[in-house]
């Protein structure tokens, strides 16, 4: 379970399964591709045979794309997208564009990924009725937790309604956190669009240190400043790492 020591509540105003990085399991790793497996093995056809939750991420992801690129077959392309960016920020984009250019992805494969999600998100919203709401920090670990282990830093916001409710969660970058490239505007942009009364952003670190590097604390002073003035407060800004979790003293 993850640990932290800040978690006040927030006030608002197998070798037979193919693994995520396209490997059979320990040892050396070999490229392979969809001809090099055995037909059981075969993401179609273990789906056939052994129905979904037989088949890992990557593999249902390379069902959905149905063939690779013209630099990647289909499970190398599959592999690396889970891998990289985590299984749900893969979902979490609407903008074909920008997942095709952050995920190095042909325009086909960037709009099937989107539609997915899209159908996905329709059907839990229906399915559960209720979004979760998030009070502190360690709601915040608890529901980003698949940034644990991603190999890059990716930021997060999670826009919630006056109840403290999950509004939206949208991926806002990939790659290291830098002032000069994260702008206010790119965070707040979702707030305005969904109606938020509050923003909260987290980004891991792939070190598994929570320390908070200078850029994380100049970041989130900008964005606290852009808040207050546009009247929707940030109620914190956390760092997950591994199962360790801490919030930015602003």
């Amino acid at each position: 379970m993850p640990t932290a020591t800040l978690a006040a509540p927030y006030q608002v105003t197998s070798p037979t399964r193919l693994a995520e990085d396209g490997t059979f399991g320990i040892g050396k790793k070999y490229t392979l591709t969809i001809h090099d497996l055995p037909n059981e093995q075969k993401p179609r056809e273990k789906l056939l045979r052994q129905g979904p939750s037989a088949l890992s991420v990557a593999e249902l992801v390379a069902i959905l794309f149905g063939t690779g690129s013209k630099k990647e077959d289909v499970l190398t392309l599959s592999a690396r997208v889970v891998k990289e960016y985590g299984e749900r920020s893969l979902f979490e984009y609407t903008d074909a564009e920008r997942l095709g250019t952050e995920f190095n992805l042909p325009a086909v494969k960037a709009l099937q990924i989107i539609a997915c999600g899209e159908l996905g998100r329709r059907l839990f919203q229906k399915k559960n009725g209720r979004s979760p709401i998030i009070r502190t920090a360690k709601d915040v670990a608890a529901h980003t937790s698949e940034l644990n282990n991603l190999p890059k830093e990716q930021l997060r916001g999670l826009y919630l309604d006056s109840h403290q409710r999950l509004l939206h969660d949208e991926v806002i970058s990939i790659g290291t956190l830098n002032a000069s490239l994260i702008h206010p505007r790119e965070v707040f942009k979702p707030a305005i669009a969904y109606n938020a009364a509050a923003v909260i952003v987290v980004h891991n670190h792939p070190s598994g240190v929570t320390t908070p590097s200078s850029a994380d604390r100049e970041i989130t002073r900008q964005l606290a400043e852009a808040g207050n003035i546009i009247g929707i407060p940030l109620l914190d800004h956390v760092i997950v790492a591994g199962e360790k979790f801490k919030s930015i003293e602003f």
